[in-house]
């Protein structure tokens, strides 16, 4: 059986990435969504094993100790995100494409992984002043967080350039547009 491609996305934190990630998910059945590990507490109606599979930062270090993870990062103090390798090959095996929806070191380092089997998009958002109305919007972290997650945005889209793709989301539909077409021509070729 062939093994399935890889779709990676990456984005600062309010970026919209997820809400792309589960509009794809909703258009095309042949997706299958890596779930991440992380060591966070869950938001809202997160849900484990569904949205994430929530371990404590102990349980965490031991799969690192393990080498059971395709990549990781400490993201925050005690605060680890995760690809397992075991998640990663079941749907693979399966002939599905694996959709990711990482942080941005962890995108490069499965694309560095993968090659030409994974394609890398970066979800940009339109602006700082636009990525921070969006975290205050969600009312989800509080003042502290969201300044952290803004200065880390700043950061992280260093990293733009290192993805194959760069998708700005300025306008939702446009950028769902983009990224349905993106995917069917990754699919095709």
């Amino acid at each position: 059986m062939t093994k399935g491609k890889l779709l990676i996305f990456s984005a600062p934190s309010g970026s919209g990435k997820s809400t792309l990630v589960q509009y794809l998910m909703s258009q095309n059945d042949t997706l299958a969504f890596s779930v991440s590990c992380t060591s966070r507490a869950p938001r809202g109606t997160e849900q484990h094993g569904v949205d994430y599979y929530f371990l404590s930062p102990e349980e965490f270090r031991q799969r690192i100790a393990n080498d059971e993870f395709l990549e990781y990062e400490e993201v925050y103090t005690d605060k680890f995100y995760g690809t397992l390798k075991a998640e990663v090959e079941r749907l693979s095996e399966a002939g599905k494409t694996v959709i990711f929806d990482v942080d941005v070191k962890g995108g490069v380092n499965i694309k560095k992984f993968y090659g030409n089997r994974a394609l890398s998009i970066f979800v940009q958002p339109p602006s700082i002043e636009e990525l921070s109305r969006r975290l205050h919007g969600r009312g989800t972290d509080s003042e502290e967080v969201i300044q952290t997650r803004l200065d880390k945005a700043a950061y992280e889209l260093t990293f733009a350039p290192q993805f194959d793709k760069i998708i700005v989301n300025d306008d939702l539909e446009t950028a769902k547009a983009e990224v349905l077409k993106t995917l069917n021509d990754f699919l095709a070729e």
